[in-house]
Formats: C-alpha cells, sequence, structure tokens
C-alpha cells in the first residue's frame, strides 16, 4: 500500500512540475531569471534569453510580448514606459 502511495506522489511531483513549465515563460534577463505566465500550456519560448538581442528583437516576438515581457524590461530599466508604448504602438 505504501509503496503504491509512493508511486502516485511521485507521479503527481513530475506531473505538476511538468504542467508547471509548460505553463511558464523562463525569462533571462542578464542574469537575473523571471517568470512570464503563458496564455497556454506550450513548449514555444519556455527558456528565452535577451542577451545579445536588440529590444525591438525581443519585442518582436509575439507570444512573448503578449505575456508582458515588456513590461519585465521596464522593470529592470531595459527600456522606459514611453518607449515601451512606442514599440507596441507599431503592433497594434
Amino acid at each position: 500500500m505504501q509503496k503504491g502511495l509512493k508511486k502516485l506522489v511521485l507521479w503527481a511531483v513530475i506531473l505538476g512540475c511538468g504542467y508547471f513549465i509548460l505553463s511558464h515563460h523562463f525569462i533571462f534577463i542578464g542574469s537575473d531569471l523571471r517568470l512570464l505566465k503563458k496564455s497556454h500550456l506550450t513548449l514555444e519560448y519556455t527558456i528565452f534569453s535577451t542577451q545579445g538581442k536588440s529590444i525591438e528583437s525581443v519585442m518582436d516576438v509575439e507570444v512573448l510580448r503578449n505575456a508582458g515581457i515588456g513590461r519585465l524590461l521596464v522593470e529592470k530599466r531595459k527600456i522606459t514606459e514611453e518607449q515601451l508604448d512606442a514599440i507596441l504602438e507599431k503592433y497594434r
């Protein structure tokens, strides 16, 4: 009985971790790791680094833009609110 319960708990933990990974973007801004909630479960852009990328190329990724990467860039002082508004205006 206890062996079956341990197995069940292990599977629940594995599935929970899988769900968490599928439902979040892991964004590296410099050496800082930030999480963004995905709109649906997918592996698309699960891990993304802004290192060596221009702000335009980062904001060009629709999935990340919709998830709110612009807000993270403002928080990390990579761009200003005004710059974010100008960039987002291009995509409207």
